[in-house]
Formats: structure tokens, C-alpha cells, sequence
């Protein structure tokens, strides 16, 4: 009689928790980093068409969309699409055109003409968002100093370009060590947006 034993528990390795936390600071640091000036934008009471933030069901509207956003594009673009379109481990829109470019489009004039269309209307989209998104996310994080003291806020400029230029500079470090260095801090921040804050209203 032979008694059945569950299958052994595997732990991911020193190696494979590095890669996580890598893929934290890199990957999922812009996307994490985003609600900081999504929800600073939707209440912003100077916006043309602002929303109120004294509305419990305007605040759990917002979040609710940031929240679905951010799972619908997590899963659907990256890991069923991106994750499988891989050029030798290396991912995104200019990894898609080296795919097309190496294998040959299959179809007519028609279908290369619009591939490539597509591929240049995806690099542009790409060169856009790397020019301001370091700027929108590292300029909305430094005006939190404004909250802590109003006096802070000719700093916050030069503060933004001093953090920029050397965000610029590590990037020859190579995505992996800058992902060690991120990864941490992003750690830091996702369980200072999730943990409870219902003591500070309390009495």
C-alpha cells in the first residue's frame, strides 16, 4: 500500500529573487509610480473640469479605474503579449520592429507599409514617453515637499534636475543594476501605499 505525499515545495533561489526585485525597481516602478500624479490631476481643483474630492463615490470611482487600468494593461499587454514577444530577453515596441525586421513581414506592400507605419507611430509613442515621464513622475514626487513646508517650493526645480540627470547617467549602469537599486525603494513605497492609515483620523 502506497501512501500518497504531496509534491515538494520549491523556493525561489538567491538568483530569482534578485530578478524580482529587479523587475519591481524597473518594470513595475513606472506603473506603480503613476497613481502619484493620475489622482493629483483628476482633483486638482484648478483643472477645467475638476472633481470633487469631498464625494466618498468620487474617490472610489477614481481608484477603481486607476486600479482596473492598472491590471488590465499589467495582464493583458505584458503578460500576454509582451512576456511571449521577446527579442533574445529584451521586450517592447523597438523589440517588436527588430522582430519584424530579422524574420521578414509575412503579406504584401500593403501589410509591410503598415507594420512599419505601426512600428514608427510605437517608437514615437515610446521616445514621448521617455522624455516626460521621468520629468511628470520625479516633478510630482518632489512637490511633496511643498506639503511639508511651503517654503520648499523654489527648491523643487533644481532638486527635479539634479534627480533626472543622474537618473540619465545610471542608465549606463545597465538595467540590472539600476533595478537592484530601485527595486528596494519601490518595495518601500508599495507597502506605504498599502498599509491602513485610519489611525491618523482617529481621536
Amino acid at each position: 500500500m502506497t501512501t500518497r505525499t504531496d509534491a515538494p515545495k520549491t523556493t525561489p533561489s538567491p538568483k530569482q529573487s534578485a530578478l524580482a526585485l529587479g523587475a519591481l525597481g524597473v518594470v513595475f516602478g513606472d506603473i506603480g509610480t503613476s497613481p502619484i500624479y493620475t489622482i493629483s490631476t483628476v482633483f486638482n481643483p484648478e483643472d477645467p473640469h475638476p472633481v470633487p474630492a469631498d464625494a466618498i463615490d468620487n474617490i472610489f470611482g477614481v481608484v477603481s479605474l486607476i486600479f482596473w487600468s492598472v491590471t488590465i494593461i499589467v495582464t493583458l499587454k505584458y503578460v500576454t503579449l509582451v512576456l511571449r514577444a521577446d527579442n533574445d530577453g529584451e521586450g517592447g515596441i523597438l523589440a517588436l520592429i527588430t522582430l519584424i525586421a530579422r524574420r521578414g513581414a509575412r503579406g504584401g506592400r500593403r501589410t509591410k507599409a503598415v507594420l512599419a507605419a505601426l512600428g514608427i507611430f510605437g517608437a514615437a509613442l515610446f521616445f514621448g514617453d521617455s522624455m516626460i515621464t521621468p520629468a511628470i513622475s520625479v516633478l510630482s514626487a518632489v512637490e511633496g515637499l511643498e506639503l511639508v513646508n511651503p517654503d520648499l517650493e523654489r527648491f523643487v526645480l533644481p532638486i527635479t534636475a539634479v534627480i533626472i540627470v543622474l537618473l540619465f547617467l545610471s542608465q549606463r549602469l545597465g538595467s540590472g543594476k539600476v533595478g537592484s537599486l530601485f527595486g528596494p525603494v519601490m518595495v518601500v513605497w508599495f507597502l506605504t501605499i498599502g498599509t491602513p492609515r485610519d489611525h491618523r483620523h482617529r481621536r
